[in-house]
């Protein structure tokens, strides 16, 4: 059986990685995150911070239950994300909400991972035969998995 600790590692180096990838994506291959992507890579990393804070708490289950709602949330934006680019003409691409999180201190402070500059239509390039919207949506599922088992599971 795997520990609690090795699981919620194992996660925080995986949320840290797809950061990784997503700034690959970004400065590698130009590919311009949209506010969707920001808010998603938002998530990630509270998922992989609340991951790697819980693996050494004396309760990992609290920043568990964090990070379970994180990867939630990532569904939901991810699923959003994957409906906008389902229904041709929608956009959220210069709107509100991205004129709202490009101000947000983050992205004026670490503006080459936090701001808002693609359009959500954009993300169809498939990456290893998936657009990016869907293997986000898979990679929150999967958190979503590990982090219920880690909290419904009885502590090692």
């Amino acid at each position: 059986m795997i520990h609690t600790r090795s699981l919620l590692l194992s996660i925080a180096v995986a949320a840290f990685g797809l950061i990784g990838v997503a700034l690959y994506l970004q400065h590698g291959l130009d590919m311009l995150p949209c506010p969707l992507c920001v808010i998603q890579r938002y998530l990630f990393i509270a998922i992989g911070v609340c991951a790697l804070i819980g693996a050494y708490t004396s309760k990992p289950k609290a920043l568990a239950s964090v990070g379970l709602l994180a990867a939630l949330g990532g569904l939901g934006t991810a699923g959003k994300h994957l409906w906008v680019l389902a229904h041709p003409g929608l956009s959220c691409g210069i709107d509100p909400m991205e004129t709202f999180l490009n101000k947000i201190p983050t992205a004026e402070y670490l503006p080459f991972l936090f701001k808002a500059d693609g359009l959500c239509e954009d993300a169809l390039a498939p990456w290893f035969g998936l657009s990016i919207p869907q293997w986000s949506f898979l990679w929150f599922g999967l958190f979503t998995l590990s982090l219920g088992w880690a909290l419904i599971r009885r502590a090692k």
